[in-house]
């Protein structure tokens, strides 16, 4: 049934002024805070662009910083010291921390061919206290500045500066751990010794190398806290 034409022609005008308000609050809300939201989409477009040319310009120095980095090992490869040095020189000012550590450890690497391991230790050991390069990094280079010094350190100071990466999991348990226990050795205590050689043996994780090691000393040192004249000893 049609509707009579007063509730027609009533029902159109609300709905005609309830456009109209739209319309009005819209206008109303876009002149209070379209000049804000123009302003925050222009700047989270500036940003956008920013950071895309921001990783533009990473992937180039990375790119760079690479080629300057296999310039170094190429000369030193060759004997060609002066120009290592120079590449490497380029690169301990990165601000990528691989590349500015791995030209330190590179430098280091240099001076034991030369003998000179006072200098190497001395730059392992800045590295290791560089706060501004990684972890794994820093652990790797004190792992290299004990072994450089290793003769001329007492046992208690290789166990207390290895220690914390003796362990399971840690990147360098099988480097680390084997120091200390060999440390362990040198003051007498096979037991703790014989254990780190055998957790050192059962991990997957550690070279063949290295694992290879640890497993003869493991069988060579329970050989011996087997025998009664060596009970005395394993502490």
């Amino acid at each position: 049934m049609a509707l009579p034409p007063t509730i027609s022609t009533e029902d159109s005008f609300i709905r005609e002024v309830d456009e109209e308000l739209r319309r009005d609050r819209l206008s109303g809300f876009w002149k209070s805070y379209g000049r804000w939201i123009l302003a925050a989409i222009v700047l989270g477009l500036a940003a956008l662009a920013g950071w895309l040319v921001w990783q533009e310009q990473r992937a180039k120095q990375s790119a760079a910083e690479s080629e300057v980095f296999d310039e170094a090992l190429r000369n030193a490869s060759e004997g060609n010291e002066a120009g290592a040095s120079a590449a490497l020189a380029k690169l301990k000012t990165s601000s990528n921390d691989g590349y500015r550590a791995s030209a330190l450890l590179t430098e280091a690497a240099l001076l034991i061919q030369k003998q000179n391991l006072d200098g190497a230790a001395k730059i392992y050991s800045q590295l290791a206290k560089d706060e501004t390069i990684a972890q794994p990094w820093r652990d790797l280079a004190l792992i290299r500045q004990t072994a450089v010094q290793y003769d001329r350190l007492a046992p208690d100071e290789v166990i207390a500066r290895l220690s914390p990466l003796a362990v399971r999991d840690n990147a360098w348990f099988g480097s680390a751990g084997e120091m200390v226990a060999i440390a362990y050795l040198k003051k007498q205590r096979v037991q703790p010794a014989a254990k780190l050689f055998a957790d050192i043996a059962a991990d997957p994780k550690v070279p063949e190398s290295i694992r290879g090691r640890a497993r003869n000393m493991s069988a060579s040192l329970n050989a011996r806290l087997a025998l009664p004249a060596e009970q005395g000893q394993a502490k």
